[in-house]
């Protein structure tokens, strides 16, 4: 089994052909190729790092942009008449992993 892991959207997530991976927002269309950094490389037993120079290419294409669960931030202070309340969805990307080269 083939799989790499890869450093993407300020995170490190495992891949292999066909999987699909959710991470921060990035530049491009619905249908665009990336290429995502490569830090280690693991082919059946043998194991490559990004110290020992990987010369493999993780590709992967840009399946839909989404949104993330809304967060609800709520702020208060007694006896004082303060309240504030602020809502937060992250905007993120879903990519298919297309090739490990």
């Amino acid at each position: 089994m083939v799989y790499a892991i890869v450093k993407v959207g300020g995170r490190q997530e495992k891949v292999s052909v066909d999987s699909v991976i959710v991470v921060n927002k990035m530049a491009g269309e619905a249908g665009d190729k990336v290429e995502l950094e490569p830090i280690m490389l693991v082919d059946g037993d043998k194991v490559t790092t990004a110290a020992d120079g990987i010369s493999a290419k993780v590709t992967a294409e840009i399946v839909r942009d989404e949104k993330g669960p809304k967060i609800n931030i709520v702020k208060y202070k007694n006896k004082t008449g303060y309240r504030k309340r602020q809502g937060h969805r992250q905007k993120l990307t879903r990519l298919k992993v297309t090739g490990i080269k």
